[in-house]
């Protein structure tokens, strides 16, 4: 069975549903787990450095800030449920990357992630993180709903 779950979150009911899954089957397994939150680099042009370097900080503290609360509600479920967890940040352009390379970095055997059920028109614009982890990732994944 699967012995490191690695749970990418980006702080959405589905993402949240889904998190409570893993952990459970995390329990039920007895697999640890890996919280993970992605962040988007700071992108923004202006004539004057000053305020991009302002906005730089402010961006990077906010959304660090944002990772750390959401890891933490990972945390402390896998706590009540007597699963070993640790957690990541990563900074990167493209989160399905950084959900691969994760996965494989910290050695784990399954991604466990939400489908934010997408159709039509909607999903062939916009695409999916979760269609490009399945696309790419040579580590199993399970989607929940």
């Amino acid at each position: 069975m699967f012995k490191h779950l690695l749970i990418p979150t980006d702080g959405s009911a589905a993402s949240e549903r889904a998190i409570r899954q893993a952990l459970q089957l995390a329990r039920e397994t007895g697999a640890r787990v890996t919280g993970l939150h992605v962040i988007r680099p700071f992108h923004l042009f202006a004539y004057q450095v000053d305020l991009v370097e302002e906005s730089r900080a402010s961006y990077e503290a906010n959304t660090h800030a944002l990772a750390r609360s959401l890891l933490d509600a990972v945390l402390r479920g896998a706590k009540e449920l007597g699963v070993q967890a640790d957690s990541r940040i990563v900074v990167a352009e493209h989160p399905y990357q950084a959900i691969i390379v994760t996965a494989g970095d910290a050695g784990c055997d399954l991604v466990v992630m939400a489908s934010h059920g997408r159709r039509g028109m909607q999903a062939l614009l916009l695409g999916s993180e979760t269609q490009k982890v399945l696309t790419h990732s040579t580590v199993p994944v399970l989607v929940l709903r």
